[in-house]
């Protein structure tokens, strides 16, 4: 894949191109206030799965949704009276609120879980897209997982090119630094990261604290991937037998077993990606007493991805473990 990057400050239909491939489904770099964006139609699943292959994500960690506007929230997530006040504050800006999910929300956004970070982005290129498209982004920073977010699209292409089809290049971002993420409950406010928008901003509507036990940042829960089914590899050999048994296949026909969900008959990663969490939510819809999940044959890429988050599914049901073969 040849990326090309174009300027926002010549004339050449930026905010068209960016829309056309975002419509295709296709990862788009972004300037946003804060750092660029690798951005993907929010509610496209099969979109989502290629921002974590572009990344090297891992898909335990969420993504921010970027609206186009405040009326989207309600249609995304349960949004309390307090939520508002902060809204008013401080959108479009540098805050990213955690609230309760709608079912609307792909659980690839989510990692699996019930809640969904959301912003608006003061950047006008960003707001131009995203309002042209009249879809919600989905937005991490524009750069391979783990390494430092960029500032310019020069950085940018220096992580992503060939990986994704379009830079559009709106100069430095003007905090270079990432979004403050709040959560909510109740009338309470939990800090989960620092930015822009600071405490002590904060505390002018409300006491700030620190995240609980449960906390909703990426990655920081082993149960958060897991089904409440218990869940381990499984090694080939037949089901146990007595126990409604299910299967998480990749390749396999599993004919023995009570239940069989294929993440991609087509074998394709992005698709696997994009179901992985569905999968198992509907192997536990069917009751089965124990999951057991084909290993991924490649370990790399959205592979190794796929492959991480199963792993942690079956550490987290290690206590109910079952012996069989």
């Amino acid at each position: 894949m040849k990326t090309r990057v174009v300027s926002t400050g010549t004339k050449g239909g930026y905010v068209e191109e960016a829309v056309r491939w975002l419509t295709k489904g296709e990862v788009v770099a972004l300037p946003t206030e804060t750092v660029y964006g690798l951005a993907a139609d929010a509610l496209n699943p099969v979109a989502c799965a290629r921002i974590f292959e572009a990344k090297g994500r891992p898909l335990y960690n969420p993504l921010i949704v970027h609206l186009p506007t405040a009326d989207w929230l309600t249609s995304l997530c349960t949004f309390p009276q307090f939520a508002q006040r902060l809204v008013e504050a401080f959108w479009p800006g540098p805050l990213t609120l955690v609230l309760p999910r709608t079912s609307m929300v792909p659980d690839i956004v989510t990692a699996g879980q019930d809640t969904v970070a959301v912003r608006i982005s003061a950047h006008p290129v960003f707001q131009e897209i995203v309002q042209r498209l009249e879809r919600p982004l989905a937005a991490p920073s524009a750069n391979r997982f783990g390494r430092i977010s960029p500032t310019r699209a020069v950085h940018v292409l220096s992580e992503l090119n060939g990986r994704i089809p379009l830079v559009v290049d709106g100069g430095p971002c003007l905090h270079g630094i990432e979004s403050t993420i709040v959560s909510l409950q109740e009338d309470r406010l939990f800090l989960h990261r620092n930015g822009p928008i600071t405490r002590e901003e904060l505390e002018i509507f409300s006491p700030v604290e620190d995240p609980l036990g449960k906390v909703m940042t990426p990655g920081s829960l082993k149960s958060h991937y897991a089904p409440k089914t218990p869940c381990q590899f499984w090694d080939g050999a037949p089901p146990p037998s007595g126990i409604r048994t299910g299967l998480l296949a990749w390749q396999a026909s599993g004919e023995d077993f009570t239940v069989v969900v294929h993440l991609s008959h087509r074998r394709d990663l992005r698709e696997a990606a994009a179901k992985l969490f569905v999968s198992l939510r509907k192997l536990d819809a069917y009751g089965v007493e124990l999951i057991l999940v084909e290993r991924l044959p490649k370990q790399e890429g959205l592979g190794a991805a796929i492959m991480e988050r199963l792993t942690k599914a079956t550490l987290a049901s290690r206590k109910y473990f079952f012996s069989y073969g």
